[in-house]
């Protein structure tokens, strides 16, 4: 497989989970964020990884919880992969071993302060847990989910600067479509697209025609 992988995230029904892997995604992914509008609860998130099939990931996305409590929800829910999607330390990435990490980096300002701080953070803890970076829209008052455009440009800028050397996989994210998505993978080349709002209906509903020509798109750029 050339083309990236792909993570639908804020899944919130069964039959949306189960779409998604029929479709050949790699991941799926559930928020565990009350104020957020594609927020489950550990019941739900039971109900949609019953139906997953064998060799697809459903990553837990957590905003600024405790590490006990992401520790609890995952493993009442059943999960091995969480997301970190608010102001975690590196010290709480570490903390959550074994379980697998996804953090989260805001693209505003100077990003690449933020990079070498988790550049030096994984050789000081020895982060071995934290498998890679999703960057996210910054400047928007919500975590993730809101369709803003990334700023794809900063992003590459930062890629020709090196900035990205010595870190886990970069995870692109941000206001991605069908429309969009494989002119950002010809120009970044990530090991990942994550999408939300970009394939829905409306918050937390999914629409399997949005979903296909997502799909079809990132193959067709690889």
């Amino acid at each position: 497989m050339n083309w990236p992988r792909c993570k639908i995230c804020g899944i919130t029904r069964p039959q949306d989970a189960l779409l998604a892997a029929n479709l050949g995604v790699t991941a799926i992914g559930m928020v565990f964020h009350e104020p957020a509008k594609r927020n489950v609860t550990i019941a739900r998130a039971r109900q949609i990884l019953a139906v997953l099939p064998p060799f697809m990931t459903a990553v837990g996305v957590f905003v600024d919880r405790t590490a006990a409590q992401v520790r609890e929800i995952a493993m009442e829910s059943g999960l091995r992969h969480v997301q970190l999607h608010g102001h975690e330390a590196p010290e709480m990435v570490a903390e959550l071993a074994p379980l697998v990490v996804i953090k989260a980096i805001r693209v505003a300002g100077v990003f690449g302060n933020e990079l070498a701080h988790w550049r030096q953070a994984i050789r000081k803890y020895r982060l071995s847990n934290l498998c890679g970076l999703v960057l996210e829209t910054g400047n928007t008052t919500e975590a993730g989910g809101t369709g803003i455009a990334n700023d794809w440009e900063a992003i590459a800028a930062a890629q020709k600067a090196g900035n990205f050397k010595g870190l886990p996989p970069m995870i692109v994210a941000g206001g991605l479509t069908a429309q969009n998505v494989a002119a950002v993978i010809r120009l970044l080349h990530p090991w990942a697209v994550d999408v939300s709002s970009g394939v829905e209906l409306s918050p937390g509903r999914k629409s399997a025609r949005k979903m296909e020509r997502f799909l079809a798109a990132v193959e067709a750029a690889g």
